[in-house]
């Protein structure tokens, strides 16, 4: 699976300080919405309230996937942020979430969809996985270790 089309530069985020879900939510509504002028920014952010209120994408050992289905755009969007520190995200093992890689999926994506998040909750089971994306210094850095883990 080829990541590079998944994830850019201008959508990866090291160290943001959020202090919530709902802020982290709004976040990647914001960076996904500046990086491509087809998103609308309110828009994304109630499609992945929604699909948050539906059951926490906390999948636990620190990492989410929040993820919603999205009429603006054509192909697979993904932002990749790490946290200054933890949030509540209310994951399956009750730890706080500080790895997060969000997804807009087209409306019609159904098994690609699928494909994509079964990769990823399989690299981030991967302990030296995270542990790389945790020390990245900066968003080139974090960038290029996850490229790096999801080829």
């Amino acid at each position: 699976m080829n990541f590079t089309s998944i994830l850019s530069p201008l959508r990866t985020q090291q160290g943001a300080a959020v202090s919530s879900k709902k802020r982290l939510l709004e976040l990647v509504a914001e960076i996904t919405s500046s990086a491509d002028s087809r998103f609308n920014s309110d828009e994304l952010f109630n499609q992945l309230l929604a699909r948050e209120r539906l059951g926490s994408t906390g999948l636990g050992k620190g990492v989410a996937i929040p993820h919603c289905r999205s009429s603006q755009c054509d192909s697979i969007t993904g932002v990749l942020i790490s946290l200054e520190k933890g949030i509540d995200f209310e994951a399956i093992d009750d730890q706080v979430v500080d790895l997060v890689f969000a997804l807009i999926v087209p409306e019609q994506a159904h098994g690609e969809h699928l494909k994509v998040l079964a990769a990823l909750a399989e690299a981030f089971e991967n302990a030296s996985f995270r542990n790389e994306l945790r020390k990245a210094e900066d968003d080139q850095g974090l960038y290029e270790v996850a490229i790096k883990g999801l080829e």
